[in-house]
């Protein structure tokens, strides 16, 4: 077989090295357009799991390439005058020239032809190769040549950032956050052998231009840099790579995906099919961990037909979880204000698991000491006793406190007729306080009969209702520390709906007349609703009003009113929904009109001591819906109309959205609402571990965390979460205390006997 390769970075490299070491009989040649010496950016970082992929895949490179690392262990991160230290994080930084230079090397002792100073042609001019290899990076003229094929998606970065380095060897990876008269600007650094080390100086786009950089040639940006960093560099200045077109550049990052990797025999590798942030250091380990996969397969297929395609299903899904982490990453960095108000041992525990990749168990693991220390600072901060987990604090609203900071979220049950609360809710509801989480919040219980999703959504509509709802409420209260709150909601125009497991939820054969902000269908065979008119609208206030007296009556703990996933309230929110001409549509200020009159009259009757949450869709998910920013404008308002938590959910609002799923994938957005409003808020969606629940509050992402189908699945998760967490001081109901030992036991031998 020939083959190709476009381009003579890493990736290109060490694909040409490995299939050259897998068939030595195929040919080879390597076209790179610079001299062998260019090379953009300082030093490459690699884990340590990394290095041995590396190892499996050519052992003699390998070895060329751990000798000529510099390692470290710490990450030192300087935030406010303060330094504080985290350990155990094995990673090693080389020279990128360094690298580039091994890799020529064996593969040039392996015989692949390379062709330095020379111009990649269009792939066209290869026709008589049988496999075309693009590594041509980010700007690839493959990619761009075969676009249509390709699918390449691209957002760009709001931070300006300019890789520079010094000729100071530094101990640790360091961060350094400065705040300006500007705004924040960070460095990244990290040593990338025994002289140099990498300094990358990032910042928004518009502290940037504040700064007035955008008017700076590179001399006078490199003095800027010096002096705002001269502690760190201790007199040695910095200096931007001049061997290379962009090495003193301000940059602003790209993030690619390309949905195929492959056409024909054209193959994409490395940043020509898809970017990860710097700031996780796993683009060129990605590029590199491409070329092992690639070359294997060609290795036990040399087919291109059956061979590319199963490159790309092996490699894509790993990309696209480091996709996501770097995706989490970068916008941590790109919102460094937002955290600004965090004490400094939270902001820099929200920085070190940024990514949502390593959470506090995983730093726990790798620096006891650190992780101890920040555990008795959280827990002193809440008043707790110094073994506490984050996750098990005590958390106060209003006059509410909470034993834990886990939630059971609301689920649609529909599985009381009537409305009525009944045996299987006191066993649902029951079973989930006796195991133990800080606060569960009932299902959607409906304002009146027509405001039902279906024929046995629960309800609270009458005194009836009040009577059984008490059933519950009483036997939680009297038999755990779990507190409680109830949901409520109007359907709208999801109402007159099958049981969600029966047809898949579809609208009644008979139903009943249906509300909604505008005269919209929820999707295609469904009934149209009729847009609310004044009378209506005061009807359902009255509704909800009486409604929320009752749940006072009832004995509930909390209130919660369903602001999301298409039902009414959410109608109203949506843009896509709600295409009202009047006061009540338009803007977002008027979309919301209607639902904050509804939550001031429900504050005004629900008692002051007690605390009101509101759920929210923060992100519809769909173009022209709502995104983050409103979301954001949305829980502004929220609060001054008199909620107290935000319960940050996504999505369900069109039958057109199409979510970006993933663990824990609505946490960012209860980030942000919690730290630029300074407002409680309650994450939710894809929490599945103790450690990620833990992590959450831990960091400062949330006040407290809700579960859903974990619950389902186990009523007992908040005990087994504690036993995971090492903590032994939660509460468990006195019949039960027989197993609890016997649990812990189990618990800690699962843990010695994971790999």
């Amino acid at each position: 077989m020939r083959i190709v390769c476009l381009g003579g970075g890493p990736a290109g490299l060490y694909f040409s090295i490995l299939i050259r070491r897998l068939r030595p009989d195929w040919e080879v040649t390597l076209v790179e357009r610079s001299r062998p010496d260019d090379a953009f950016g300082w030093g490459v970082v690699f884990s340590d799991r990394t290095l041995e992929n590396f190892r499996a895949a050519d052992p003699v490179s390998y070895v060329a390439i751990s000798q000529a690392m510099e390692g470290w262990d710490d990450i030192e991160t300087w935030y406010r005058g303060q330094c504080i230290r985290s350990g155990g994080h094995g990673f090693s930084g080389i020279p990128r020239r360094r690298l580039l230079a091994i890799l020529q090397k064996r593969a040039q002792a392996l015989g692949v032809q390379i062709q330095f100073e020379t111009e990649a042609q269009a792939a066209d001019a290869y026709a008589d190769y049988d496999l075309i290899v693009a590594a041509d990076g980010i700007h690839s003229a493959v990619r761009q040549r075969y676009a249509e094929r390709f699918q390449p998606q691209t957002e760009e970065g709001r931070c300006r950032y300019l890789w520079l380095g010094a000729r100071r060897p530094l101990e640790s990876f360091t961060f350094d956050f400065r705040e300006t008269e500007w705004g924040w600007i960070t460095l990244h650094a990290y040593r990338c052998d025994a002289e140099w080390s990498t300094f990358i100086v990032e910042m928004p786009e518009e502290v940037w231009q504040r700064a007035g950089i955008d008017q700076m040639n590179l001399a006078q940006s490199l003095a800027f840099c010096n002096e705002l960093f001269a502690d760190r560099l201790a007199g040695v200045p910095l200096e931007a790579n001049g061997a290379h077109p962009r090495g003193g550049q301000w940059l602003r990052f790209t993030r690619l995906h390309c949905r195929r990797w492959y056409k024909d025999n054209v193959v994409l590798l490395g940043d020509a099919a898809h970017t990860a942030h710097f700031s996780i250091g796993s683009g060129t380990k990605l590029a590199m961990e491409d070329a092992i996969a690639l070359a294997h397969h060609l290795h036990a297929e040399p087919d291109p037909a059956r061979a590319l395609p199963a490159y790309q299903d092996e490699r894509e899904s790993e990309v696209l979880r480091l996709q996501s982490a770097a995706r989490n990453r970068q916008e941590w960095f790109e919102n460094v204000a937002r955290y600004a108000t965090l004490p400094t041992p939270q902001f820099v525990h929200s920085l070190l698991t940024g990514s949502q990749r390593i959470g506090h168990a995983s730093l726990r693991e790798r620096d006891p000491f650190y992780a101890a220390g920040y555990e008795q600072w959280f827990a002193a901060r809440a008043h707790a006793a110094a073994e506490t987990p984050p996750l098990f604090t005590p958390y106060q609203l209003r006059g509410l406190t909470l034993a834990n900071r886990i939630v059971m979220s609301p689920m649609s049950m529909e599985s009381t007729p009537d409305g009525l609360a009944n045996d299987f809710t006191l066993a649902h509801l029951g079973a989930r306080a006796l195991g133990g989480a800080g606060l569960i919040i009932s299902e959607a219980a409906a304002i009146s009969p027509e405001g039902r999703i279906t024929l046995e959504s629960a309800g609270l509509w009458n005194d009836a209702h009040t009577a059984a709802w008490r059933r519950i409420t009483d036997f939680v209260h009297a038999n755990s520390s779990t507190r409680i709150g109830i949901q409520l909601a109007h359907s709208g125009p999801k109402g007159a709906a099958q049981l969600p497991w029966q047809n898949d939820g579809a609208p009644l054969a008979a139903g009943w007349p249906l509300l909604s902000a505008s005269a919209i269908p929820w999707d295609d065979g469904w009934p149209t609703p009729r847009a609310m008119e004044r009378a209506d609208m005061d009807t359902v206030l009255a509704q909800c009003v009486a409604a929320a007296e009752r749940a006072e009556a009832a004995g509930f703990d909390l209130l919660e009113l369903h602001y999301a996933h298409g039902y009414l309230f959410s109608a109203f929110l949506c843009p896509l929904s709600n295409r009202r001409q009047d006061e009540y549509g338009g803007s977002l200020e008027n979309r919301c009109r209607y639902p904050l009159e509804v939550l001031r009259a429900v504050r005004a009757a629900w008692p002051a001591e007690k605390p009101l949450s509101v759920r929210i869709s923060a992100h519809d998910w769909a173009p022209g819906g709502n995104t983050g920013d409103e979301a954001l404008q949305i829980a502004r308002l929220l609060r001054e109309a008199g909620a107290d938590l935000i319960d940050v959910s996504s999505g369900q609002t069109t039958p057109d959205a199409l979510p970006r799923y993933g663990r824990m994938y609505q946490t960012p957005f209860a980030d942000r609402i919690r730290n630029e409003l300074d407002l409680a808020t309650l994450a939710v969606g894809a929490i599945t571990t103790a450690d990620q629940a833990n992590t959450i509050i831990a960091a400062g992402r949330a006040d407290l965390v809700a579960l859903g189908r974990p619950l389902l699945a186990n009523p007992m998760w908040p005990l087994h979460a504690a036993a995971e967490l090492g903590y032994t001081a939660a509460e468990w109901p006195a019949p039960y205390t027989a197993a609890r030992e016997q649990h812990w036991r189990e618990v800690a031998r699962a843990k010695e006997l994971r790999p």
